[in-house]
């Protein structure tokens, strides 16, 4: 397979999984394994940077209604926008914490690790099967529920967690709002995705060939565009509460995974 089909798919991938509460991570690394990617450690964690980048862009589209009035709700000191804007700072913290202190190792789990992500999306589809049964979601993100969130989202860098499932699916079972936790999960993602790359770059360690260009730009359009679709679905989704559809879909992607890792095919 040539390295820009290979880069679109994956870009699909991306852009689908991210927002469905499937784990993109995951998805993106048992397809690595199912093309045959040989790209090194380094190449890979770029790629996934780069079309996480590109649905953090599908999200600001999304929401970009909601981010110019957190924006302008700071610089008019609107009680209700600081708070939002507050909770949204202090549940980025603790992925934040981790992304610094354990980059290096969290790198290594982006390196085909396959076993641990069909632990991790049964992990995931656990959570999603709960959050579907949940009762009486009609709660705001309260400061504590935001710490808790957040330590999902930590939990979440471990590939085959889903990020968006986890957080949303915590969020739920707090008692929040379903289309409230859909947001608030969406929202808390884009400037860490925004600042690790901005880290990357400043770092020196954003870098590819000369011939990788065309592919990673080709991936991050995909990724995008797909992006803007399933984000759009699934906050419909969530008020319907069909979560639990996706928790069979990671069980049966699980399965797969799980056999792949050992070897069974």
């Amino acid at each position: 397979m040539s390295d820009l089909l290979e880069a679109i798919l994956l870009g699909i991938i991306q852009g689908l999984t991210e927002f469905l509460p499937v784990s993109s991570s995951g998805h993106l690394e048992l397809a690595k394994v199912m093309f045959g990617y040989d790209k090194s450690a380094e190449e890979s964690m770029l790629l996934t940077v780069i079309l996480h980048a590109a649905t953090a862009l599908s999200t600001i589209v999304i929401f970009r209604k909601e981010i110019v009035e957190i924006i302008t709700g700071l610089f008019s000191w609107e009680k209700e926008q600081v708070e939002f804007s507050g909770k949204i700072i202090l549940s980025m913290i603790p992925a934040a914490v981790v992304g610094v202190l354990f980059d290096e190792q969290m790198e290594a789990l982006f390196d085909k690790q396959i076993l641990l992500v069909g632990f991790m999306l049964v992990l995931t589809g656990a959570l999603l099967f709960l959050a579907d049964r949940a009762k009486n979601t009609r709660k705001r993100v309260s400061w504590s529920n935001a710490i808790i969130i957040g330590v999902a989202q930590m939990i979440a860098i471990l590939p085959g967690i889903s990020r968006s499932g986890a957080t949303i699916s915590t969020s739920v079972l707090l008692g929040v709002d379903r289309t409230r936790a859909a947001k608030f999960s969406f929202l808390m993602v884009v400037p860490l995705i925004l600042g690790k790359m901005a880290k990357d770059i400043l770092g020196g360690e954003i870098a590819y060939a000369e011939g990788d260009l065309v592919p990673l730009l080709a991936g991050f359009g995909a990724a995008f565009v797909t992006g803007l679709v399933a984000c759009t679905w699934m906050i419909t989704l969530v008020k319907k509460s069909k979560l639990s559809y996706f928790a069979y879909y990671c069980f049966a992607v699980a399965a797969i995974a799980i056999a792949k890792g050992m070897g069974w095919f």
